[in-house]
Formats: structure tokens, C-alpha cells, sequence
């Protein structure tokens, strides 16, 4: 052997050497997410187990060996729910080190980012269901087109929808005579008054008397003079639009009002916690959960769910309200089409968005009976329109652990009925 093809030997040799070292170690590059959250903002109270649903998610997946053996890296930020905050780390996670989805939050922020979402192809699957991040292509002529947003659940809109269907039903089931008198309340921001006009329409077609909104703001506060005016109106069925913090100080000011009215929680407007919180105020509440089951339930699904739940609970014994349920199903959704990516040309925003229209009345591996089934098309974003409702029962006092009373059977949740509404094009976006 020359000199000449010595050299090219000993260059192949370590050109293969340094791909032997480097293969591996590219292999194993981490999948970045971004998770934004809300552990210390307004909508905490609810925030708090949501994010932790997630973060434990993608603890456990990397735990069995990540996403096509390939470990995630989950980037966890709390933005305390100000938007130019959740604005200035979005402009984080679309930089050089460009996250393949955002497992996003609330609808003012989600709302505000729509945009960039589509023009940088990044996904965000939030926990705002908002219907007008449910219109991908805008056909429905109510929203701005929203390609890039996803959520796991029925929108604001539809569960609103199914709570008035239900409602409507509920009034001529007691043969009450005249009609039926409903109120939308809630903070005058974009979360609560994302499912006002859908609302009030359907109330109206339904048969419903609409009263003037009452407003109340999103943190906890004295609402007694709103609960005055929810009495004085006669209202027999009241949407409770915000979170639970603030919703516990109505429920407690009416029932010291004497306010005799159903409320209707949205899907942040009660859990468990804030049954606990709200004791014998909160009997009675209806209202919808994203998921099959609650915590305990009888499903195939509640194995995955309690080892999951395990990544920060070791000794297995937490409770852990709705919302912690709907943020596993989230973040395994998005898993799933993470993981379709990867194998279809890359875990990039655009292919991710591809791996969500795969697989239709699509429930993930392993949650069986807990995640309600979803199909996304690139047409319509709406995953699932079946609304579960369920009533709070309390059936004693409250001060003890929320583990104890949910085993002794003092909080409960009742299963009220599941509506399937229609896929009404006129409401997609609405």
C-alpha cells in the first residue's frame, strides 16, 4: 500500500469511527416539547393538576423508553397566565432550538399565538377549547383558520351545547310550567366569554328565557352582590364560565343568599378540589368531563393511569381530580402523533400536525375506556363532540383529605347522561 492510500485508509478509518461515535449520540438527541402552564396565575387552582397530568405523562413515557427510543424533553414553564409572558417564550421554543409541538394553556394566550403557530408549523395543544381553535381552514366563516391548534375535548361551545340539551330536558322531566330562565356568567375575558354566543343562541333555540349577563372576575373574591342578582332574576340554570377558585366563592356567597338555581360548571368551573373547598355549596353542580371516567373508575385504561400517576406519587395513594386525567390523555394524544412523525420524515411541527389525521375514533395505547376516542381531520379540528356530564354530591363535611372523602364516598361524582351532539357544519369554529 502507497503512502496515498494509506492516508485515505486511515481517513475512511476515521471518518466511520467518528460516525460510529457520533451515530448514537444523534440518536439520542432529545425530542423537545414545550409545556407552558399555569402554576401560579388565576386559573392556578386547575393549572396546577393539569400540568402535572403532563409532566408526569412524559416522565413515565421516557421512563419506558421514550418516543421511538428516543427521550423527550419536556421544557416546563410557568407563565403565571399573562400573555406577553406566554408570547416571549413562544419566541423561546421557535428559535434555534425549535420545539416539535407546545402543550399550550389558556384561550387569551393560545388565541394570540394562532397566527405564529401557522406561519413557524408548530402544534399547540392546549387547554383552551376554545371553538375557534377547533376551524383548521376557516370554511366555517366564524373564526380566523387555525391549522396549528389542537385540544383534547369537547369545545366551550358544545359543552355548552350538552349542558342547555340536557337542561331543557331536566326542566320538562319536572313538569315545571313556563319557560325555563338562563344566565351566562362568568369574567368579561376571552375564557369565559369564548362559548357566550353559542350559548345564548342555542339556550334560545332550545326554549330559554336569556337574562343579562352577570360578570364576575376570575380570582376569588366577595360575589355576594352578583348572587343578589342572580336571585332577584329568577334564573333557574346559571353557566358558571371561570375557573374553580373563583366559582367557590360564588357557589358559597349564593347558598348564603338562599339562591335557588342548577349551575352549570364548564370544564375548569369544578373538580374535586373545589368540591372540598366548597363543601355542601357545591351539591349538586353539573357539569362536563373530557374523560370516560373520573379517578377509580372501571376502566382497562386505569392501569396506564395510576403508573403514570406513580412518576410523582411513589406510593401510589394521591387522588387525583379530572383535570389531572385530561392532561395524560392530552399529552399521550400528542405523543402519538409526535411518534407518527418521527417515523414519517421527522418529529417536526408539520409532520406532527400530519400524525394527529392518522387514526380515527382514535383513543391511545394503553388508556382504554378513560380517553374519550377523538378524530381530527384536516378539515375540522373538533375531536370529539360527545359532552359526559356529571353532578357533584356531597354527603357530608369536607374537612378531611380529599383522598378520604373521595373513598368514603363523601365527594362523589354522578354520571348525569352523555350527549352526542351533531357535527353541525354551521357551528364548526363557533
Amino acid at each position: 500500500m502507497n503512502m496515498k492510500a494509506l492516508l485515505n485508509s486511515a481517513a475512511l478509518a476515521a471518518m466511520l469511527g467518528g460516525m460510529s461515535a457520533v451515530t448514537p449520540a444523534m440518536a439520542q438527541t432529545p425530542i423537545p416539547l414545550g409545556n407552558l402552564v399555569d402554576y401560579s396565575g388565576p386559573t392556578s387552582d386547575v393549572g396546577t393538576p393539569y400540568g402535572q397530568g403532563i409532566v408526569d405523562t412524559y416522565a413515565w413515557i421516557n421512563k419506558t423508553g421514550g418516543i421511538n427510543k428516543t427521550k423527550v424533553n419536556l421544557d416546563t414553564v410557568d407563565y403565571g397566565y399573562q400573555v406577553p409572558r406566554a408570547i416571549a417564550q413562544y419566541k423561546k421554543w421557535s428559535g434555534a432550538d425549535k420545539v416539535a409541538a407546545i402543550l399550550g394553556w389558556g384561550t387569551a394566550d393560545t388565541e394570540a399565538l394562532t397566527g405564529f403557530l401557522a406561519e413557524d408549523k408548530i402544534p399547540d395543544i392546549s387547554a383552551s377549547y376554545a371553538a375557534a381553535l377547533s376551524d383548521p381552514t376557516g370554511a366555517g366563516g366564524k373564526a380566523k383558520p387555525a391549522p396549528y391548534n389542537f385540544f383534547y375535548g369537547p369545545s366551550y361551545s358544545d359543552a355548552v351545547r350538552g349542558m342547555l340539551t340536557w337542561a331543557a330536558e331536566d326542566w320538562k322531566a319536572k313538569g315545571k310550567p313556563g319557560k325555563p330562565k338562563f344566565v351566562h356568567m362568568g369574567a368579561n375575558h376571552p375564557y369565559p366569554n369564548a362559548p357566550k354566543a353559542a350559548g345564548e343562541a342555542i339556550a334560545a333555540e332550545l326554549g330559554f328565557e336569556l337574562l343579562p349577563p352577570i360578570v364576575f372576575a376570575l380570582t376569588p373574591g366577595d360575589y355576594s352582590a352578583q348572587c343578589l342578582t342572580l336571585k332577584s332574576s329568577g334564573a333557574n340554570y346559571a353557566y358558571l364560565g371561570n375557573t374553580a377558585g373563583s366559582n367557590i366563592s360564588v357557589l358559597n356567597a349564593c347558598k348564603a343568599a338562599g339562591v335557588d338555581v342548577q349551575f352549570l360548571g364548564n370544564v375548569w368551573g369544578m373538580d374535586e378540589n373545589a368540591a372540598k373547598a366548597a363543601g355542601a355549596a357545591a351539591n349538586g353542580v353539573v357539569f362536563p368531563l373530557r374523560t370516560a371516567v373520573a379517578w377509580g373508575g372501571n376502566a382497562p385504561g386505569m392501569k396506564t393511569l395510576m403508573e403514570i400517576s406513580k412518576m410523582s406519587d411513589a406510593a401510589g395513594t394521591a387522588y387525583r381530580p379530572v383535570h389531572y386525567i385530561a392532561g395524560v390523555c392530552s399529552a399521550l394524544y400528542t405523543k402519538e402523533a409526535v411518534e407518527w412523525a418521527a417515523k414519517n420524515g421527522g418529529a417536526t411541527g408539520e409532520n406532527v400536525k400530519k400524525g394527529f389525521y392518522q387514526k380515527k375514533d382514535w383513543v391511545p395505547a394503553g388508556m382504554e375506556g378513560v380517553c374519550n376516542p377523538s378524530t381530527f381531520t384536516d378539515k375540522d379540528h373538533r375531536g370529539t363532540l360527545k359532552v359526559d356530564l356529571y353532578r357533584m354530591k356531597i354527603a357530608g363535611a369536607t374537612d378531611a383529605p380529599l383522598n378520604e372523602l373521595a373513598k368514603n364516598g363523601v365527594i362523589k361524582l354522578e354520571k348525569v347522561k352523555t350527549i352526542d351532539l351533531p357535527r353541525k357544519p354551521e357551528w364548526l369554529g363557533w
